[in-house]
């Protein structure tokens, strides 16, 4: 019994440990943004003086040639469409994998999985001559519509394992009593699947909303430019306020961070769901 309580003890002290390494440099950038600049040049642990304030915050909302408050709505112009489209879509199509039994679909699957570990920088250039040849360049569209397909076979995988371990018997019912396949999709594998769904649209979203690779081939226009590219835009060309930037890159993650916060109980029931009864 002793022996166990020590090894509690030391894997507690373990994860404290972590914890707390993992959380420094994230608490550096929290004091950076509320401190003067000549307060932290010396180190952020630095507490004498401590005069906090929210000046950077303010400052990088309205910022003068790069301001977060717009970047911050083009980005939900572009997160909102990103997530709902690809789940929509990709719903449909991992209730078809989870289900149906045709050999094709086995090599689709396999397809999607190969999807999955394809990196982005392998296709930028023919993403980027597809947008423009579909005059969708520099748009929200163009950006939407790569999202969603960007997004679909890791949601398809997702969903699809999720599906696999619902109870086939309600559905054999609800088609005894007529139901077409689509009917029994919408009206009981959706309202079953809200915790899988929710786990969906909380990593989709903040997938999209972090996302600064895509959209810097995509979209150049400044006033279209999202939060993540307007962030390194913030430095000036001869002096690097750091408080306005770690300001900025926490405004930032609020949405994602909110998203999260909200749905989290959904999110953790969706993503154990099909290993707990």
């Amino acid at each position: 019994m002793k022996r166990n309580q020590i090894t509690t003890t030391i894997k507690y002290f373990i994860a404290i440990l972590i914890s707390i390494i993992w959380i420094l440099p994230f608490l550096g950038i929290v004091m950076t943004s509320i401190r003067p600049l000549q307060e932290v040049i010396y180190g952020w642990w630095n507490l004498k003086p401590f005069t906090p304030s929210m000046v950077n915050y303010i400052n990088a909302w309205n910022h003068p040639t790069a301001p977060l408050s717009q970047g911050t709505f083009n980005s939900l112009l572009v997160a909102l469409p990103s997530t709902l489209i690809p789940i929509l879509a990709a719903s449909l199509a991992a209730y078809g994998f989870a289900r149906f039994r045709l050999s094709l679909l086995t090599s689709l699957f396999i397809l999607v999985i190969i999807l999955m570990a394809l990196p982005q920088q392998m296709i930028a250039i023919p993403i980027f001559q597809l947008m423009k040849n579909l005059n969708l360049l520099n748009t929200y569209t163009g950006l939407i519509l790569i999202h969603s397909a960007w997004g679909m076979p890791w949601i398809i995988f997702f969903l699809r394992n999720f599906f696999i371990t619902l109870p086939i018997e309600i559905e054999e019912s609800a088609k005894i009593d007529g139901a077409s396949d689509f009917v029994v999709f919408s009206r009981i594998i959706l309202p079953i699947s809200w915790p899988a769904l929710i786990s969906s649209i909380v990593l989709q979203f903040m997938w999209v909303w972090s996302d600064f690779f895509l959209a810097l081939i995509l979209v150049y226009t400044p006033g279209k430019l999202l939060a993540t590219q307007r962030i390194p835009l913030m430095r000036g060309q001869y002096h690097v306020d750091w408080g306005v930037l770690t300001a900025a890159s926490i405004v930032s993650m609020i949405a994602p961070l909110f998203i999260f916060a909200f749905l989290q109980k959904y999110y953790i029931k969706g993503l154990v769901g099909w290993t707990t009864k």
